[in-house]
């Protein structure tokens, strides 16, 4: 008897690891369940908790309810801030109301917001580099007056800016960026400003890091490269351009496996997976799932770091 295995072309499936959720997404979605099981259901979510359709849904399904700002929350029940951050007038809106808030924010988010802080304190220029209307850059800029953080995308931009002095400029990161795009923007800074105050770790987290670097080992085998996420995840847009980048023309961000189209594949012996920091692993199984419906497949974990990073939740939810 013919194995249908057999009838169906090989392809080898290179899984990129580390892929997935972070210890900043992990613990925000745990705030949100963990509120839930405690205040009962509806708990309000400030903006999309992290920048994943299937995490908001699954969420949405249990009792949150999502919004935009602040004015769409009512008084009386709970209201979690999102992974991202929020500006220092949304906390200070909440507590002007007597209302019960949580904050997600992740704390390598936080992290950028403390040094901005102190930078500004130093009475420096501070330069942001990130992505307009990105809700991370809209609460970093929010931890400070406002013109006291300039904003720059792009390459040009870092050509372009003008402090008023020179000799006292400071720069942090949005925390989901390019590490190659970043250092090019940073490299561009360093050249004309060389006493320019630099973050004291690395603001682009672990997490982008590591991801980005799998993709990279993956990328050097694979013929396509697939990357689950959702389209507003910045990390996972990254991945995408990054796969890009290391030669891998045929790079695809996808929601989920339904979102596949087997004619990218034509052609192709060995694709490359990964999820971005947002995207949970259910999502992986069903992609991996949906190619062996197509194909023999066998596969391969690419392990480029190890991640034991963990963080704790808000003292109020704390078990």
């Amino acid at each position: 008897m013919t194995d249908p295995a057999r009838l169906r072309p090989p392809l080898k499936v290179l899984l990129a690891s580390p892929r997935g959720f972070c210890a900043g997404v992990d613990r925000a979605i745990q705030i949100v369940e963990r509120a839930i099981e405690k205040y009962g259901a509806p708990v309000y979510v400030r903006h999309e908790i992290v920048h994943n359709r299937h995490v908001v849904d699954r969420l949405r399904a249990m009792g949150a309810v999502f919004v935009e700002e602040l004015d769409d929350c009512p008084d009386d029940r709970p209201v979690v801030f999102s992974a991202h951050g929020v500006p220092k007038s949304v906390p200070a809106a909440a507590r002007s109301r007597q209302m019960l808030y949580l904050d997600a924010t992740c704390p390598l988010v936080s992290k950028v917001h403390v040094e901005a802080q102190r930078h500004y304190d130093a009475g420096r220029e501070i330069v942001l580099i990130g992505h307009a209307g990105h809700p991370e850059v809209v609460g970093t800029m929010g931890q400070l007056p406002e013109g006291a953080v300039t904003l720059i995308e792009t390459p040009d931009d870092a050509r372009a800016y003008r402090p008023q002095n020179p000799a006292n400029v400071a720069f942090a990161t949005q925390t989901t960026l390019s590490v190659d795009d970043t250092a090019e923007i940073v490299s561009i800074l360093r050249a004309r400003f060389p006493a320019i105050a630099a973050p004291h770790k690395e603001d682009i987290c672990y997490a982008t890091t590591n991801r980005q670097e799998a993709v990279k080992t993956v990328a050097a085998r694979a013929d396509v490269l697939l990357v689950l996420g959702s389209a507003n995840s910045s990390n996972s847009v990254r991945l995408a351009e990054v796969g890009r980048r290391a030669g891998v023309a045929r790079s695809h961000l996808i929601d989920d496996a339904s979102a596949l189209d087997l004619a990218w594949l034509e052609g192709a012996r060995t694709v490359g997976v990964t999820a971005g920091a947002s995207a949970p692993e259910v999502l992986v199984q069903g992609l991996i799932d949906r190619l062996c419906e197509a194909f023999d497949v066998e596969v391969e974990e690419i392990d480029a770091a190890r991640e034991t990073v963990s963080f704790k939740l808000p003292r109020a939810l704390a078990v």
